[in-house]
Order: C-alpha cells, then sequence, then structure tokens
C-alpha cells in the first residue's frame, strides 16, 4: 500500500515514514501544501496521512481540493489543535478521520489499518486462497501449516496481489502502490521479487498460485500456468 505523509517538521516525517515503512507501506513523504497537491495529482494513493497546518496549503484546502476532484482517497488528518470546531472542520472537507497530536505510533497505525480496510468498500483483514492465508494485521503468511518469512517488501507486494486475487495486475500498477516515488521504472526489481515470493510461496507446492501473463502483469490464483 502506497501512502503520502504530508508533514513540514522534518524529524516528525522523517520518525513516521521510518515506522510506516517498517510496517511494508511505501511511503512518499511531501513537507508543504503545494507540494502535496501535486503528488496526490500524479501519483495514485492508497492512503493520505495529512498534516492541518502546513505552509503554502493548509490541510483542510488540500482536502477539499481532493474531494472537489472527485477523489475518494482515504484521508487521516494529523494536527495539534484539539477543539471540537477543528475535529468538525477536518471532517467536513473530507477528512475520514482525525488525529490529534501528540499521538502513540500504535494508534496511528491502527487508524491507517482500519482506513486501508475501509476504503472504497470494506475489505477482509485476513486473505486464505487454497492453503495461503495472510493476516494483515500481523503479516503472517503460510502456507498450510508452514510460516512463510518474507521481507517487508516481499510482503507487500504479496498483500497487493492477494488484495487482488484472480484479476491481472500490471507492472505499472504494482510499481505505483508497493513501491515509492524513487523506483525506477526502468530496472528489473518488481520481476526479481516476484521470483523471490515464487521461491518460497510456491516451490515445492502446489498448487502453485503466482502466475505470469505475458505482456499484461501477474496474478495470485489457482489455476495451471
Amino acid at each position: 500500500m502506497r501512502v503520502l505523509l504530508v508533514e513540514d517538521e522534518p524529524d516528525a516525517a522523517r520518525m513516521l515514514a521510518k515506522g510506516l515503512r517498517r510496517y511494508a507501506y511505501a511511503v512518499d513523504v511531501a513537507a508543504n501544501g503545494e507540494e502535496a497537491s501535486y503528488q496526490a495529482s500524479v501519483n495514485d494513493y492508497d492512503l493520505l496521512i495529512l498534516d492541518v497546518m502546513l505552509p503554502l496549503k493548509d490541510g483542510f484546502s488540500i482536502c477539499r481540493e481532493l474531494r472537489a476532484a472527485g477523489s475518494a482517497v482515504p484521508v487521516l488528518m494529523l494536527t495539534a489543535r484539539d477543539a471540537v470546531e477543528d475535529r468538525i472542520a477536518g471532517l467536513n472537507t473530507g477528512a475520514d478521520d482525525y488525529l490529534v497530536k501528540p499521538f502513540d505510533f500504535q494508534e496511528l497505525l491502527a487508524r491507517v489499518r482500519a482506513l486501508l480496510r475501509r476504503g472504497p468498500a470494506l475489505r477482509p483483514e485476513n486473505f486464505q486462497l487454497a492453503d495461503l492465508r495472510l493476516e494483515t494485521q500481523s503479516r503472517t503468511v503460510f502456507r498450510g501449516t508452514a510460516r512463510i518469512a518474507l521481507t517487508n517488501k516481499e510482503y507487500a507486494l504479496l498483500e497487493y496481489l492477494a488484495r487482488r486475487a484472480g484479476t491481472v495486475v500490471t507492472r505499472g500498477e504494482i510499481a505505483e502502490h508497493v513501491w515509492d516515488e524513487t523506483f525506477d521504472p526502468f530496472s528489473n526489481t518488481i520481476e526479481v521479487y516476484v521470483q523471490r515470493l515464487r521461491r518460497k510461496l510456491d516451490e515445492g507446492r502446489e498448487p502453485k498460485l503466482i502466475h505470469t501473463r505475458r505482456g499484461m502483469g501477474y496474478v495470485l490464483a489457482v489455476e495451471s500456468e
């Protein structure tokens, strides 16, 4: 899942981005309102974490513009202002949730998970396909009774494929949702990670679950190649 974190305090932005990446989120960071508006207009984010008090353009204006443009991306607003009127103002501009600073990172993480699960339609916390099972809260993966050890990026790729199970996802879609803005579109990184997942999930096991559609992309499904 790819997140745009909009926070003008460098230390806070660095700490939050580091924490989210540890939980397998791809994170882009914007330090002011105009940069955030541009990033949100050119990238397909799964979630925005949006500070209210920003240079150049405040969070309320950004959220209002997103909704006016028809964007349904979930928005979690962060603010040091805890007055009821401020929370109401944030929700009225189209924010989905509102978190007052200072906050515990685990609470932020729980709210992020809840918003991503909700999305445009309610999404399950756990996924099951044949004997493959993903538990998204603990980020654990099993095939049968065997627990599969994955790196953060391997897990992020698998969860994205699982959320789109049965549907071919293109290389561009994977790059957009699993990697951040530093991704090199001319590299073979995606192919390398798909092969790693195949070795860990499919090698020596039946049925095979990760399939390549030449010229199209990849699909997680129970079917023959």
